[in-house]
């Protein structure tokens, strides 16, 4: 090993591992949770938590791997706080010994919050960590969803935590899932995630089968995703520009101005960003945590040959190599790359398989945000503040609704009359 750490020559690209300290342990238990099944790869009785000695070659290999000079280190679960203080506390010392100089370490957890006292938010704010935060935007719909062990409602714990990691001047980024539920009542959840004051808001939507491949029934329809998105994009792009930011929107922004997504489904290809299991085991992605995606273990193979191994490669291009031609040809096509793979189940216009799930939703908004987006970008390179954009955006709003009835033709173009659209916000 060399001085510095690094075992082998670093990837040529930049990747990210999401790091699983407790697997699929959690302290709750979500009804849409994808990701306790993974329990089923391990036999009983199994220990769910990475020992020491395996944190210790994570980090040295990954760091080793990496081109750097930045280092993203997420830790992810389960909820991987169960982990306990003490392991992030370890693996901070491991990240400064084989850090190379002039390196940096950025560290994120995502977690539910319910862990989060003092000790952990003192932590956190000292080492500088990011924190992700998953919250469902109202009571009512957090606590229908989200319960712990014991079946109670964890709102008021997890909006607890986000208070006390603001008193410790942490602003966690807000992670919301979209169910069937929350996409009815669209601007009550984004005013319960924007009144948190945090700056920053994630929407994931739940897609999820049964074995026998029926939608689940908090999985939501591409149709609503796309109502839930508008009026979401209404809100925040006529009231809180430069207030907060919603990651899709900010990832939208960046392609429109010349940029590349960040985001791995909106990219052109994946796999880089991989999962390393509590045992040590590297997994392709965290929506395919299987055997037949399972690429190695770090106990016998170098992660940077994990990374750029034939297989791995195979599974990122198969996004874009697999394109069904409606996708191919599609106006969106760049800022949406077909989606995440693992909900590319749904039949195009022509038959031919592979067309994202959601598909129906996201060009309807697409559609209804690419003019207001790209003014917003033009408005911000002339040096308009946001105040302005957003006056100047709903006066052109009012212009668009004046003379319209309830029962006329929405002017959003959804083909729907007034009043079963737009009419209510």
């Amino acid at each position: 090993m060399r001085e510095d750490g690094r075992t082998a020559a670093p990837c040529s690209e930049p990747f990210v591992v999401m790091a699983k300290p407790v697997g699929p342990v959690c302290n709750m238990k979500c009804s849409y949770c994808y990701y306790l099944e993974t329990g089923r790869l391990y036999t009983s009785p199994h220990r769910y938590r990475m020992p020491k000695a395996l944190l210790e070659t994570f980090v040295r290999q990954y760091i080793a791997a990496s081109p750097g000079p930045v280092v993203q280190f997420v830790w992810h679960g389960g909820e991987p706080t169960l982990a306990g203080l003490d392991f992030y506390r370890h693996a901070v010392e491991l990240q400064k010994r084989y850090l190379p100089s002039g390196w940096t370490c950025w560290n994120n957890l995502q977690t539910n919050g319910l862990l989060l006292d003092d000790e952990w938010c003192s932590f956190l704010a000292e080492a500088h960590f990011d924190v992700g935060l998953s919250i469902d935007g109202t009571r009512l719909l957090h606590d229908a969803y989200r319960k712990d062990r014991r079946g109670r409602g964890t709102y008021e714990r997890v909006v607890a935590a986000i208070r006390r990691l603001q008193g410790h001047g942490v602003q966690p980024d807000l992670l919301c899932v979209v169910t069937s539920a929350a996409a009815k009542d669209p601007i009550s959840v984004y005013r319960g995630l924007r009144d948190l004051n945090t700056g920053w808001i994630q929407f994931i939507p739940v897609v999820q089968r049964t074995p026998d491949g029926q939608l689940t029934a908090e999985s939501v329809t591409g149709e609503a995703y796309g109502r839930f998105l508008c009026a979401v994009f209404d809100e925040w792009i006529h009231h809180d520009l430069g207030r907060l930011d919603v990651q899709f929107f900010a990832e939208m922004s960046l392609v429109w101005s010349g940029g590349t997504a960040s985001v791995c489904w909106m990219a052109p290809s994946c796999g880089r960003v991989l999962i390393v299991e509590h045992d040590g085991g590297v997994y392709s992605c965290d929506h395919f945590v299987t055997p037949e995606h399972r690429i190695g273990d770090l106990e016998t193979s170098p992660l940077s040959a994990l990374v750029d191994s034939p297989v791995q490669r195979r599974f990122g291009d198969d996004k874009r190599g697999r394109l069904p031609a409606q996708c191919r040809a599609c106006p969106w096509l760049v800022v949406c790359n077909g989606g995440c793979p693992k909900d590319r189940f749904a039949l195009a216009e022509d038959g031919e398989p592979g067309l994202n799930y959601l598909c129906s939703g996201l060009r309807r908004f697409f559609a209804h945000a690419e003019q207001p987006l790209r003014q917003v970008i033009a408005r911000r390179r002339q040096g308009l503040s946001p105040e302005a954009i957003m006056a100047e955006l709903r006066a052109e709003s009012l212009a668009r609704w004046k003379g319209i009835g309830r029962n006329d033709p929405c002017p959003c173009g959804s083909g729907r009359k007034a009043k079963n659209c737009c009419w209510p916000r």
